[in-house]
């Protein structure tokens, strides 16, 4: 997991509309220390030695099991702040590339003016993703995730306190591009979908298992390109159902908007839902989902 690949040695930023700030997230501090809260530093000022009293195989599985715990806190403390407000969150996953942004600027202008839409960017560099969400017309924050592969819960509770406190509406958080990592980190959502693209392999869900399995949905991009591939779509379907038999798919292209009706009527049945769980304060108030 990210305590071994060194993936969390730098610290996320978040951004808005204004400024950027540096987070120091329980992760980072946690994978920088060992057994007994010895600090872990690198001083190569001693010559060529390089010594490093890393603890046992035991105590890097402890240490993974405190990070997801203490990601678990926040991810439900998200889930409850969301689900007081009736806010249908969605973490779209995939490998980069597979057109995540791209599905996001078409949904967003869909939706506009249908119910509200806010967005979570993630990224280990720029606010360019952001940037095409607003101009779309989304709220959008950006967070950069520096050296890290994946977001994680306490770094999307910061983006939330950026974020328009909307009553009933959509949530879309963009994760990192990488079908490995994301699989073990809660943010709070309702459901993960996971996107894969017609340009990759048919048996991407058999070699990132996890991944597809935790996802509620996957959504098939890029089916406009079908035409001029050699790539079967009975097939990665099948693959995605050996691994998760209870996977929904929807075939779809983010170009064309082939598909996209029944990503938005799922989108819209998942908000109608979420207001009706809140209750009188979000259900009382102008309902914005399409309820026939």
């Amino acid at each position: 997991m990210c305590t071994t690949c060194g993936c969390a040695s730098s610290e996320p930023q978040v951004e808005d509309d204004c400024s950027w700030t540096t987070l120091h997230s329980y992760e980072h501090d946690q994978a920088h220390l060992h057994a007994a809260g010895r600090v872990h530093t690198h001083d190569h000022t001693q010559g060529g030695g390089h010594a490093h009293p890393h603890g046992t195989h035991g105590r890097h599985i402890q240490l993974e099991r405190d990070i997801l715990h203490e990601n678990n806190h926040h991810a439900g403390a998200n889930r409850e702040r969301l689900r007081q407000r009736g806010v249908f969150a969605l973490n779209l996953v995939s490998s980069p590339g597979s057109g995540k942004t791209s599905l996001l600027v078409r949904t967003v202008s869909a939706l506009k003016g249908t119910l509200p839409v806010a967005v979570i960017e993630g990224d280990q560099q720029t606010a360019n993703d952001a940037e095409r969400v607003r101009a779309a017309g989304a709220p959008a924050v950006q967070i950069n995730t520096g050296k890290g592969c994946h977001l994680d819960a306490h770094m999307v509770g910061h983006a939330l306190d950026r974020l328009p406190q909307n009553e009933g509406g959509l949530l879309l958080i963009e994760n990192v591009g990488n079908l490995v990592c994301p699989a073990s980190f809660d943010l709070g959502e309702a459901h993960k979908v996971v996107v894969l693209s017609v340009t990759e392999g048919e048996d991407k869900p058999l070699k990132y298992p996890d991944m597809f399995a935790a996802a509620r949905l996957m959504l098939l991009n890029k089916t406009d390109l079908l035409p001029h591939l050699d790539f079967d779509v009975n097939k990665a379907c099948g693959c995605a159902r050996r691994v998760n038999p209870s996977i929904k798919i929807f075939c779809v292209s983010a170009r064309t908007g082939e598909g996209f009706e029944h990503w938005l009527d799922w989108i819209r049945a998942g908000c109608a839902s979420a207001e009706a769980v809140a209750g009188p304060k979000s259900a009382g108030g102008t309902s914005h989902c399409d309820r026939a």
